[in-house]
């Protein structure tokens, strides 16, 4: 007997072919959906309570990618419905990411780019120094897995590191701040990289970037809930801050289009975990979730509120 799967989409169509081969893959508008009991989706797309209500005989939501705030937690634990995602295999690729948007603002490497190609050089020069990107204090929100990636990298530049979580670490060197203001206060750049969800919308906020600085950068590779988004495009505008790195917005695929006449903003279609390598490790936890779940096991990695 094979399988029925329901795809609530923003899988790639490689993917699709290789579900499509192994189950019965329906969409979640198919009459045949109400008799499904797994079903899979994306972090940016989720499942949402009605999509649950529709699908009786559900039983588990295998999820592609780590985030999982689009999921309606409170309808699944309802119906007993497993939620897993797929972490710790983005985290070297988000890391790289967020070091490559850094370096790309703290060096002007995008605005330099444009200043080339239309065609401005040699016979006019690109206005004012960038900074040093190396050496300077650098703040993470968020010291998890990919917190600590980033971390590493950033400690290759040879700068002093500090960061802000729920609560301090035991386990490495770096300077604690029991606040994202604190930790403003003290960084020259700071990289989101904690979950999304209620209790971390707009936790950098207009305070959070005055503390920063007129010379300080932002990156964000988390969540776009994360920061306060018409506080930030203020900031940028006035030059209250130098500069951001962004690869999520809190509205995906949109977002003001005030950002996109910026030269202080380096702006990536949230790609931060997307190389061909990530994909294909998360493609194949998606299925050995799926087929723990057929075959009447434990699945490999449920989230931790439903686990």
């Amino acid at each position: 007997m094979v399988e029925r799967v329901v795809n609530l989409g923003g899988l790639r169509d490689v993917f699709v072919e290789q579900l499509a081969g192994m189950f019965e893959l329906v969409a979640v508008d198919d009459p045949r959906a109400r008799d499904a009991t797994a079903a899979v989706t994306t972090g940016g797309g989720g499942i949402s309570s009605d999509q649950i209500a529709a699908m009786p005989r559900l039983k588990l939501v295998a999820g592609f990618g780590v985030g999982y705030d689009r999921v309606d937690i409170g309808a699944a634990k309802a119906r007993g419905v497993v939620v897993t995602n797929t972490p710790g295999l983005t985290d070297i690729c988000v890391a790289d990411h967020a070091m490559a948007l850094y370096l790309a603002v703290a060096r002007r490497v995008a605005e330099g780019d444009r200043f080339v190609r239309a065609g401005k050089w040699p016979t006019a020069r690109l206005g004012g120094l960038a900074h040093r990107a190396s050496q300077r204090n650098f703040g993470i929100v968020g010291l998890g897995r990919i917190g600590m990636q980033i971390a590493k990298r950033a400690a290759a530049f040879d700068m002093p590191i500090g960061y802000h979580n729920r609560k301090p670490r035991g386990d490495v060197p770096y300077r604690y701040f029991d606040s994202v203001l604190e930790l403003a206060r003290w960084a020259d750049v700071i990289v989101t990289a904690t979950p999304g969800g209620g209790g971390t919308r707009h936790i950098v906020d207009a305070r959070v970037l005055e503390a920063l600085g007129p010379e300080g950068v932002v990156v964000n590779i988390a969540r776009g809930s994360i920061i306060d988004e018409a506080a930030l495009l203020a900031a940028l505008k006035a030059r209250t801050i130098a500069g951001a790195g962004l690869d999520v917005f809190v509205e995906e695929p949109k977002m003001d289009p005030g950002f996109h006449t910026l030269d202080n903003a380096v702006l990536t279609p949230h790609i931060a975990g997307s190389t061909a390598e990530t994909w294909r490790d998360c493609e194949d936890m998606v299925l050995e979730n799926l087929r723990r779940h057929f075959a009447g096991e434990k699945p490999l990695t449920p989230i931790p509120e439903l686990a």
